[in-house]
């Protein structure tokens, strides 16, 4: 861990975990080159593991600073409780604990801070295989909704006004400004955080980044997307967990809901309808979860969290029968997160 210089206060970066000891590690190993000369701190904020993530932590780091949710809190109360647990900080980088920082990281996203109407600061992704991630994201509206559900998001990406992913690789060559964009790694400074208030933690996972992000360019601090500073994010199950993908599918109703008419939400809606039935046609297992919750609700309005994942039904599985089962639905929610909207 960096040492912080003489009158500098150092940059809290926190990492929400849950049963993460097996992806911690690498995280830790790759924070002193990733900060540079950068003084930073560590803080870990644990929802309840059972594998031995703190013990992990603090072997690693000693002056780790690890707070206890005593529950499966979710990644937005996680982050909430790492930026209460060291108000000094000029900004909070907040990291999924299986996210790599390549050298220069963090320096090359405070930089962008300084940078006027900038309040949060994302890098460049790229998976596991170095393949670039589309990280970037345009403010979700019904016509991109329809637009994802009739040509695809890879399509509609490429266009401003369809898409909400970005999905032009050229985009990704240089500097600017996003919405919003996926939230595994993000540098948020100070004034963006007490500008903006607490993360929504009414979400548990997924969306939560959106509503910030959002909220922040409205309070005038948007987000800046860096090119020259680059992450590794090992990703997660979004995308092949039913559960978690109607969970990601119900938050972006909940979230469009918020900020649109009657007749506004229920056009998104129809156009997730859509999306998801389309796919479950043809046989894919997480699209027919989500429209089996589109269609339920009381669901729809229910509180988030480690039961409402058990009241998703999976087709063709076995529905939950007690805690193990849960136990390995939300075994890689904060391990290997992906914010796949």
């Amino acid at each position: 861990m960096t040492t912080p210089t003489a009158g500098s206060a150092p940059v809290t970066i926190a990492v929400v975990t849950w049963n993460s000891a097996d992806v911690l590690p690498g995280l830790i190993d790759s924070l002193a080159a990733g900060a540079g000369e950068v003084p930073y701190h560590l803080v870990v904020v644990d929802n309840a593991s059972s594998d031995g993530t703190t013990d992990v932590a603090r072997a690693l780091v000693p002056d780790v600073t690890v707070v206890q949710t005593g529950r499966n809190a979710g990644y937005a109360a996680g982050v909430n409780a790492a930026i209460a647990a060291d108000t000094a900080a000029p900004a909070v980088l907040v990291l999924n604990p299986d996210v790599r920082l390549a050298p220069g990281c963090l320096p090359t996203l405070m930089d962008a801070l300084t940078r006027p109407g900038i309040g949060i600061a994302v890098p460049r992704l790229v998976d596991g295989d170095g393949k670039l991630i589309f990280s970037m994201r345009r403010r979700p509206t019904v016509l991109k909704a329809f637009s994802d559900a009739i040509i695809g998001a890879t399509r509609a990406g490429r266009w401003a006004a369809l898409g909400e992913v970005v999905t032009d690789p050229g985009l990704y060559e240089s500097d600017r400004r996003t919405d919003w964009a996926e939230g595994s790694t993000q540098l948020v400074s100070r004034a963006c955080l007490d500008a903006c208030g607490p993360w929504d933690e009414t979400y548990f996972l997924y969306s939560e980044e959106t509503d910030f992000h959002l909220r922040a360019g409205a309070a005038g601090l948007g987000v800046a997307y860096v090119a020259d500073a680059t992450a590794t994010h090992l990703e997660g199950d979004s995308a092949t967990s039913p559960r978690l993908w109607a969970l990601l599918t119900a938050n972006r109703l909940r979230h469009h809901s918020h900020s649109s008419s009657h007749v506004g939400t229920s056009l998104y809606w129809l156009a997730l309808v859509l999306r998801e039935a389309t796919r479950a046609g043809r046989g894919d297992a997480t699209a027919r979860a989500a429209v089996r919750v589109l269609f339920r609700p009381s669901l729809l309005r229910s509180q988030r969290g480690p039961q409402w994942l058990d009241q998703v039904r999976v087709p063709g599985r076995a529905q939950p029968a007690g805690g193990r089962t849960r136990a390995q639905a939300l075994a890689r929610l904060f391990a290997r997160r992906r914010s796949s909207q």
